[in-house]
């Protein structure tokens, strides 16, 4: 038996993992948890890993038609006709980093004098120098060199990429 990646259809990785199960394969849907914005409010999300993609672990010559044919799977993930077997080391190291099978992902630590660039928001392209972090750790403070004036801006660090 190999792991083997399922193409789901939109947003129906969990049908598609439950039916699956009540046909005895087994499954593992990672999913990642993170803060994210909504409606100006920052919450916690959860979201599929790999949107439209679960893996399922089975024998491709007895249930490839099962698995191809269950509810809320497109295909399973193929080349030259073959299914493509997912190496199960790469499994163990998804599970290794999630826990009840969610990956949580932290904020990128920045050290100061490290060169970011904003990626979202008004100064979006921006580059400036990463000075530090505030007490509450989700903004920090950068230096922006506009027009020919240093000015320290206050952001939230998920906005932020080191150069």
């Amino acid at each position: 038996m190999n792991w083997f990646a399922i193409h789901t259809k939109p947003r129906q990785e969990g049908i598609a993992e439950t039916s699956l199960q009540r046909e005895s394969v087994e499954t593992f849907y990672p999913k990642l948890c993170r803060r994210k914005t909504v409606r100006r409010v920052r919450r916690l999300v959860t979201s599929p890993l790999f949107p439209s993609y679960i893996f399922a672990r089975f024998d491709a010559q007895t249930s490839r038609r099962l698995v191809k044919y269950a509810t809320g799977i497109i295909n399973i993930v193929s080349f030259g006709g073959n299914p493509a077997i997912v190496d199960d080391s790469l499994i163990a190291a998804i599970k290794a980093h999630a826990k009840d099978d969610v990956v949580s992902v932290q904020p990128p630590s920045f050290k100061p004098g490290d060169t970011v660039e904003i990626q979202t928001g008004p100064f979006r392209g921006l580059q400036g120098i990463f000075e530090r972090e505030l007490s509450d750790r989700e903004r920090v403070i950068i230096l922006l060199e506009v027009l020919s004036k240093g000015a320290r801006v206050e952001i939230p660090c998920t906005e932020l990429e080191k150069v």
